[in-house]
């Protein structure tokens, strides 16, 4: 059976990962959305199929290929408001965010591990293109109405730790979700984990990495894993515990369109579901 959009605007979307697991997924809700046309898919697996039978939902008449460049300059060239979904690597995630706002492509990004001058760069880059970009460590509103729980709980609370368990085939630690959660966190203006003994690590690393204002992240990689982050506050005689567990990435996919749409009214680059889901 295959997927077909019957609308005639159409939002041109590339993929970029699309034979990964999630890239699949994204490739399965573009093919359903009828207010968006699929018309690039970059793998590294899969060339030459077509990108529909690949993930098991009949024709869609694209190839995979694994030359961005000419196919960031194709849908450029076809269209004024072309996207780019990247859910990538962390090693190649840069260059392909800032080819595609090169050729004037707007990127949506779920590939996290960009690192903060990174991130930096690629905002002046977009807003010197007058181009919208969308960065988002996750595209879960559930994830987004975890970090607004936290916050409210971080008013009550001194004492703070972050867990991220992640499946074992992911790249980076610890994850962008948990990096953001951090960094929300510290926004708020006040000190957490206030030290009650000196503390001695026998193995490094074993207290975690610590971001923002003294919050301890942990990450853990294991199959059978999807996605899962727990934020942990105590306090005499009690802990609060925040949970967000995706089980399919399915879950993503909302998100995803939500801001594939977003992103053609923006000019710059926005860091954040969050941002965008007013």
């Amino acid at each position: 059976m295959s997927y077909s959009n019957t609308t005639t605007v159409q939002i041109p979307v590339v993929v970029s990962g699309a034979t990964g697991k999630m890239g699949r997924e994204i490739i399965k809700a573009i093919a359903k959305a009828p207010d968006m046309n699929l018309v690039g898919a970059i793998g590294r697996q899969h060339l030459g199929e077509d990108i529909g039978e690949v993930v098991g939902i009949g024709e869609l008449e694209i190839p995979v290929t694994n030359n961005l460049e000419v196919v960031l300059a194709q849908a450029a060239q076809e269209s004024q408001l072309p996207v780019m979904i990247d859910v990538t690597h962390p090693s190649i995630i840069y260059d392909n965010i800032r080819s595609a706002i090169a050729y004037g492509v707007r990127p949506v990004v779920g590939t996290t591990g960009l690192t903060e001058k990174q991130i930096a760069d690629l905002a002046l880059f977009a807003d010197k293109a007058s181009t919208g970009c969308i960065i988002a460590p996750n595209f879960s509103v559930g994830v987004i109405l975890m970090q607004q729980a936290a916050i409210a709980a971080a008013r009550y609370y001194q004492h703070v730790e972050i867990i991220e368990l992640h499946h074992n085939q992911k790249a980076d630690a610890p994850s962008g979700t948990a990096i953001k959660t951090a960094q929300m966190l510290s926004e708020l203006g006040q000190a957490f984990n206030p030290a009650s003994v000196q503390e001695q690590e026998h193995l490094a690393g074993a207290r975690g990495a610590v971001c923002g204002e003294n919050i301890r992240i942990h990450s853990l990689r294991l199959p059978g894993l999807v996605a899962r982050q727990e934020i942990i506050f105590g306090s005499m005689g009690e802990t609060l515990k925040i949970e967000h567990n995706a089980s399919d990435r399915t879950c993503y996919m909302a998100g995803v369109l939500l801001c594939v749409r977003k992103v053609l009214a923006l000019k710059s680059l926005v860091y954040g579901l969050e941002k965008v889901l007013a």
